[in-house]
């Protein structure tokens, strides 16, 4: 299956903010599993010398596959991603996908979700099929992630069993489909909101079930404003495409 992926037409997009436990050993892990495979740092100004590492190993080991675009400060998970993205339909990559750089997303399960890719315009990572797959959560955390997967789903109608999630892949098409000017999310809820869009459109729509892993060093970015953010934003997707404005 790894043989006849395509790897070479493949970008992973790693936002980072204070990953200087994780992003040395995630870019080495990615390449050693998928050498021909691409990779784009998004870098928010992490004070602790995360960009440092990249521009070393970019220098050292991987100038050509090996990409970091700093910004100054920490600006959001999505107006990260959507940098990415606009970088990537600028060049010619078929798959892009996003991932955590704190190994809660397996590296091994990249390959997993572009063979699924192959047959289909956006394939999640699925925390919630085949049964929940999420290990050393708090049980306060897990319910609430899995609550706001159901009332997601009641408010949208999304047939997507876990709509948050942020381990994926996207093909050339459905990205080029997304007005990112038109995103209102910048937080966790900005992976909804893709999702939504990319389904209404009509494409289509898989999840491949992973394990997700609590991060195992640094800290979560998870914080109250990103909760208070998604909750009415669900609301406001479902109205925008209601009266026509999504």
């Amino acid at each position: 299956m790894v043989e006849s992926t395509p790897f070479d037409q493949t970008l992973i997009i790693i936002p980072t903010y204070n990953e200087i436990d994780n992003i040395e050993r995630m870019i080495t892990t990615l390449f050693e599993l998928y050498p021909a495979v691409h990779l784009l740092i998004i870098e928010d100004g992490s004070p602790d010398g995360t960009a440092d590492v990249v521009k070393r190993l970019q220098k050292d080991k991987h100038s050509s596959s090996l990409h970091i675009i700093e910004r100054k400060g920490k600006l959001g998970l999505g107006t990260a991603y959507i940098t990415g993205f606009r970088w990537a339909l600028e060049r010619s990559y078929n798959f892009v996908f996003e991932m955590d750089c704190d190994f809660s997303h397996d590296p091994a399960q990249v390959k997993d979700l572009l063979s699924a890719a192959q047959t289909n315009d956006l394939v999640i990572g699925s925390r919630y099929i085949d049964g929940i797959r999420i290990i050393n959560w708090p049980f306060r955390r897990l319910l609430l992630s899995y609550l706001a997967s159901i009332y997601t789903r009641f408010v949208t109608g999304i047939p997507v069993q876990d709509t948050t999630g942020g381990f994926k892949c996207f093909s050339r098409k459905a990205l080029q489909s997304l007005n990112f000017d038109n995103v209102i999310s910048n937080g966790y809820i900005f992976q909804l909101e893709l999702n939504y869009k990319v389904w209404l459109a009509g494409f289509s729509v898989k999840e491949v079930p992973i394990i997700f892993y609590e991060r195992r060093d640094g800290q979560s970015k998870m914080g109250g404003g990103i909760i208070f953010e998604a909750f009415f934003n669900v609301l406001k997707l479902r109205f925008k495409q209601i009266v026509g404005t999504l």
